[in-house]
Parts: C-alpha cells; sequence; structure tokens
C-alpha cells in the first residue's frame, strides 16, 4: 500500500500528451408524411437532427450537435448536456456507437469523439438552435448502397442538401465502419460518423425490440412495421410482419381516432414475465 502512494506522490500525469474528448450525438425521428388521401397509409421518412455551425472551424457547414467534456463529467452527461443546449431537444436515453479517433480528424488538434445514437418518438418535437449553434433541423436521410461496399449518403431539409460517397472498410459486432471518398457540407469527419450511425441502428432494427424507441407507448401495426421499413430502407409484406412480431406486442382495448377511415387497434409492447 505504502509503494502505491508512493508512486502517486511522484507520479504526473503532465508528463504525457492527452487528447481532447468530446462526443457527437445522431438524433432521430420517424416523421410522416402528409397524405391528402386517407384510404392511402401516410408515408414515413427517417430525419436527422443536425446544427449549423456558428464558428470556426467548419463555419456555416452543417454537424451533428456535440461538444468538449467538461472536468467532473461523464461522457454521457456531455452528450445529452451538448444536444439539449445547441438544439433544445432532451433525448430520454442514448446508446453508445462507436469511438472515433483518426489522426486528423478535427483541425484543431487531438481530438477524440464519442459518438452516440439517440431516438426521438415526437414527430412535433422542434428544435431551436442555440449554444455555438446557428441553426438546428431535422433532415431527411437518404442511404442507400450503390454497390458492394459503396454507399451514397444523402441529407436534406427544403432546398439544403448534403451529399458524400463513402467505401465500408470494415465491419465487426454487425455495424460497419466507412471512409469519406468525397462529400459536401458536412462539417469535420460528420459523414463518417452518421454513417455508421445508420448502419449501427439498421442492424438493430432487424430485431423488434430496438423499434420500440420510435413510437409511443400505443401504437397501430402498420406503425411498427413502418418503422422498421424505413429504418431498413425495405419493404415488408404485412401478414410476415405480424407473424413475426406477434410475440413481441399484446392488444389493447384503444383504436386510433378521428383518421377519416375505419378505426385500427392499437398495440403496446409486450412485457417481459419471469420465467
Amino acid at each position: 500500500m505504502n509503494k502505491e502512494k508512493d508512486f502517486l506522490a511522484s507520479y504526473s500525469i503532465e508528463d504525457y500528451e492527452r487528447p481532447s474528448l468530446t462526443t457527437d450525438i445522431a438524433c432521430f425521428r420517424i416523421q410522416n408524411s402528409s397524405e391528402e388521401n386517407y384510404r392511402k397509409n401516410p408515408k414515413t421518412k427517417l430525419t436527422l437532427l443536425l446544427i449549423k455551425r456558428k464558428e470556426h472551424p467548419f463555419q456555416g457547414c452543417w454537424a451533428l450537435p456535440g461538444g468538449f467534456l467538461q472536468p467532473g463529467e461523464t461522457i454521457e452527461a456531455c452528450a445529452l448536456r451538448e444536444i439539449e443546449e445547441e438544439t433544445a431537444v432532451k433525448p430520454v436515453s442514448i446508446m453508445p456507437v462507436a469511438v472515433f479517433s483518426e489522426t486528423g480528424r478535427d483541425p484543431r488538434g487531438w481530438i477524440i469523439s464519442n459518438a452516440y445514437a439517440s431516438i426521438i418518438s415526437d414527430e412535433n418535437i422542434s428544435a431551436v438552435g442555440g449554444d455555438d449553434a446557428a441553426d438546428a433541423k431535422w433532415f431527411e436521410v437518404s442511404f442507400t448502397e450503390e454497390n458492394e461496399h459503396a454507399f451514397h449518403l444523402k441529407l436534406t431539409h427544403g432546398d439544403i442538401s448534403l451529399c458524400a460517397t463513402l467505401n465500408e472498410t470494415t465491419t465487426s459486432f454487425g455495424v460497419s465502419r466507412f471512409e469519406v471518398v468525397e462529400s459536401s457540407g458536412f462539417a469535420f469527419d460528420h459523414a463518417t460518423i452518421i454513417a455508421t450511425t445508420l448502419s449501427a441502428i439498421r442492424s438493430r432494427a432487424k430485431d423488434f425490440e430496438y423499434l420500440f424507441d420510435f413510437l409511443p407507448e400505443k401504437f397501430t401495426l402498420t406503425a411498427l412495421q413502418k418503422v422498421q421499413e424505413t429504418i431498413m430502407n425495405i419493404e415488408v409484406l404485412p401478414a410476415n410482419f405480424r407473424r413475426k412480431v406477434a410475440d413481441y406486442v399484446e392488444q389493447t382495448n384503444d383504436y386510433t381516432a378521428g383518421s377519416g377511415h375505419r378505426p385500427a387497434q392499437l398495440y403496446c409492447k409486450r412485457k417481459k414475465t419471469n420465467s
């Protein structure tokens, strides 16, 4: 014990180079598109929350909400604080995705980012730029595989369009990592972080347990199916989907109302029982 005390007394952390730590949060939500014909189910789209940088570097470019770790703060607390300060959006929970530590990823110096994903189930929640964010907007997401290991990322909001071409480099634990071939409008390496995060949530969307975070407590099976289809960019036959999801949901006594067509029964996530 005395040897450890002696060691710590003579140890100086200042003798070693240390990186700065930051967080970046990819906050997603599912939004319904307006549909004039009430007999048709509204289309859904995946959207991502971005901020417009107020300061250098990358002034005027679009970035994920995030910022530097403060003394005495956990990295998770930093992520939640930064997204609320910069966008006025407060996620209920966040999921760690990956650490980004590539040399030169930030022109300010040796800066390591811890990337998180978050899901907002309230599609009406608004975002407002604050702190060092000049603006905050929800961007519609398109992420497609053009050919083997080559992907195209496009984010749009009105007449604003951000694009990147990326190559998939490695895949481990179900999550792919990417390198940018070319990009336009993104700050830092955020196109890479967004692509990695999209890969992660698509991988997890195969598990129905993950899908409920996109929905209110009660939902229709059609809404649940649309969430999976929107995240994974696929189409699923309703009969097959209902068969697969049956063990994960249970009926409620409630129905949709005021939608102009036959009410649909609402479901909720099935509670786990101890065996």
